[in-house]
């Protein structure tokens, strides 16, 4: 039996290494300016010149990159938080995370605009940081601990505060317009100094994610017997919050707030490989990244030479799922 399910979840992580191959060559072919896979091979294989693999060397590579590491630190931060919440609609975006970083990241905007991204990205864990203690703070103050539908009101009130504040700052000190362009999310305009600044921090969240997945498991489908068991449970939720506030903050400095990713990836993803949480992490960190570059895909091609926000593409098929789980009944997650 335990052999049979190995062999399940390898075929499942082929299977989702062959479809981010495939949908990363689709993100690369396609967009305002289109390419064929043989441009595609020449960018990244020889140093060939061209306008079209100048295309895809400095405009899309990074992008699409980075699209496929902020997928994976969405969807590994969306299934870190349901495991330790053992709420169904956790999500990073939903519950104070992802405004409390947009919001720091405009203060920095205002008050220190030479501060470079290294240090806007700092600010971005703070912020998320700041908004996941305020969160957890409200939802946790009555009797009766912390419901996922009191998290869930708890991060709407909180997300709409901090983006009243982030759109303050905006306005008071006239940076609205790229306060309101980061939080529109999107890849545009993404760099490789970016995409080198943000992937060690992503990949030392997911490792941490993964390397605690045993734990995770245990921890979200009973605390008591995970105490029972000799866990330190305490010094493995710190370390599981930071890996998801720095996932978070990561995210939203490269590309924005990004609702619904880290909420609808982790569902998926137990449909396919159960709830061993040393499954689920890896696997949603793979499907989170298709999911993104497919979500920008379509925002860059749906509307000719125009690009649509994809904050929009994703909510478009986000809400309909939330309301789904809500539907469905708010059960504890595994």
């Amino acid at each position: 039996m335990n052999s049979n399910k190995k062999m399940n979840f390898t075929l499942a992580i082929v299977v989702g290494l062959i479809a981010l191959a495939c949908m990363f060559t689709i993100s690369m072919v396609f967009g305002a300016k289109d390419t064929t896979l043989r441009d595609v091979w020449l960018a990244l294989t020889t140093h060939a010149v061209g306008d079209q693999l100048t295309v895809l060397r400095e405009l899309r590579l990074p992008r699409e990159t980075a699209g496929m590491i902020v997928g994976a630190a969405l969807g590994v931060a969306g299934a870190v938080m349901q495991g330790l919440t053992r709420n169904p609609l956790a999500d990073p975006g939903l519950i104070g995370l992802s405004s409390g970083a947009n919001a720091a990241l405009a203060f920095t905007m205002a008050m220190m605009p030479a501060v470079g991204y290294f240090g806007t990205m700092v600010a971005c864990f703070i912020g998320a940081a700041v908004g996941a203690c305020l969160v957890l703070g409200i939802g946790a103050s009555r009797r009766g601990g912390m419901s996922p539908i009191r998290m869930v009101l708890a991060g709407s009130a909180v997300s709409l505060f901090l983006y009243a504040v982030a759109e303050g700052i905006g306005l008071a000190f006239k940076i609205s317009k790229s306060v309101s362009m980061w939080t529109a999310g999107g890849l545009i305009g993404t760099t490789w100094g970016q995409v080198q600044t943000i992937s060690p921090f992503i990949a030392i969240g997911i490792i941490a994610a993964i390397v605690l997945g045993k734990a995770l498991t245990l921890l979200s489908a009973n605390e008591e017997a995970a105490i029972g068991l000799g866990l330190r449970t305490a010094q493995i939720k710190f370390v599981l919050y930071a890996a998801v506030i720095v996932l978070t903050g990561a995210s939203v400095a490269l590309i924005g707030n990004m609702a619904f990713v880290g909420l609808m990836i982790p569902h998926i993803v137990r449909m396919v490989v159960g709830t061993d949480y040393r499954k689920v992490v890896p696997m949603s960190a793979i499907i989170g990244s298709i999911f993104i570059l497919a979500a920008d895909t379509i925002s860059r091609t749906a509307i000719g030479d125009h690009e649509l926000p994809m904050a929009s593409v994703i909510a478009i098929i986000g809400l309909p799922f939330f309301l789904f789980i809500v539907r469905k009944g708010v059960k504890t997650t595994p």
